[in-house]
């Protein structure tokens, strides 16, 4: 089992970065894949970015692709994800997920354990 501690959200402006960190608790960090996920207001949670095991293998949102970056480091047992030229349309809550197959999927119930979350709010 692993508990997920998302952090590193809050208020920026169009074009500013932040990076968002998701800390877990285990012993076993390094073998759960992990992806985050976001969901803004009166939409359905959608699917940011994936990253394996070992960090080797990455897979993006399409529209996301060049300005987020998800990395891991496992010795820290925590997933990082670098949001650059943020948008105001990238406004939403922010969770990361693990599960344990090292195989990429982007859909939520793929996902077992879940973070609380972390807002971002990108301002005009």
């Amino acid at each position: 089992q692993v508990q997920l501690v998302e952090s590193g959200g809050g208020l920026v402006q169009a074009g500013d970065s932040l990076r968002l960190s998701c800390a877990a608790s285990g012993r076993t960090f390094s073998t759960y894949a992990m992806a985050w996920f976001r969901q803004a207001p009166g939409k359905e949670r959608e699917f940011v970015a994936y990253i394996s095991w070992s960090g080797g293998h990455t897979v993006y949102a399409d529209s996301l692709k060049g300005r987020f970056t998800i990395s891991r480091d496992n010795a820290k047992n925590t997933v990082y994800l670098q949001m650059n030229s943020l948008k105001p349309e990238d406004t939403a809550v922010y969770s990361c997920g693990a599960k344990g197959a090292n195989f990429y999927t982007r859909a939520p119930s793929d996902y077992r354990y879940w973070g609380q979350g972390t807002q971002v709010t990108v301002s005009s």
